[in-house]
């Protein structure tokens, strides 16, 4: 079980980062990562630890995409009542995000875990993580897309434990995997 440990409490200008780091700061004991992954998702209802949720998380992350003008705000009727959407408004940086996932496992692959670029690394495992890898390929030809479904499921099958002991400061990225692989 991986344990988080606060390196540096120092702000970082983001404010769910910054509250995340102020209940790193606070509990007592190190908590696993699949712990605060729970707790900054909303994802457990722990009554000694319900000080460390994050409030409102979901709606503070799409309304930072909104006024980035990532996604738009709309309301939908479902039957008897009105729900807010977060649809996809800028589609060129959606098909800029994309193309480069999809790049980083076809024309630029590395084979080697420990080389690949940090952001997409974690890029790669939230997407798995969030089961829409396959949407990730989607557009590509079939045969592009097995040689990229085959070499992601290479990298996401690869021991965590294995590449966190390489360093190179993708040790949180491997533990994430970890956690949701459990």
């Amino acid at each position: 079980s991986w344990q988080v440990l606060l390196k540096s409490d120092a702000p970082t200008g983001d404010v769910l980062l910054d509250e995340t780091l102020r209940h790193i700061k606070a509990t007592e004991t190190a908590e696993t990562v699949q712990t605060w992954i729970e707790l900054l998702t909303g994802e457990t209802w722990n009554p000694f630890k319900l000080q460390y949720q994050l409030r409102n998380v979901r709606e503070r992350l799409a309304k930072a995409l909104v006024e980035k003008g990532i996604l738009s705000t709309e309301k939908q009727n479902f039957l008897l009542f009105d729900m807010t959407t977060h649809p996809v408004c800028n589609a060129a940086e959606k098909q800029r995000l994309l193309k480069k996932l999809q790049e980083s496992v076809l024309e630029r692959w590395v084979n080697e875990p420990q080389r690949m670029e940090r952001r997409t690394l974690a890029l790669l495992v939230l997407a798995h993580a969030s089961d829409v890898l396959e949407n990730v390929f989607a557009s590509l030809a079939d045969d592009k897309y097995d040689v990229a479904m085959n070499r992601t499921k290479e990298l996401l099958d690869t021991d965590p434990e294995v590449e966190a002991a390489k360093g190179r400061g993708t040790e949180m990225i491997w533990a994430v995997l970890a956690a949701f692989n459990k």
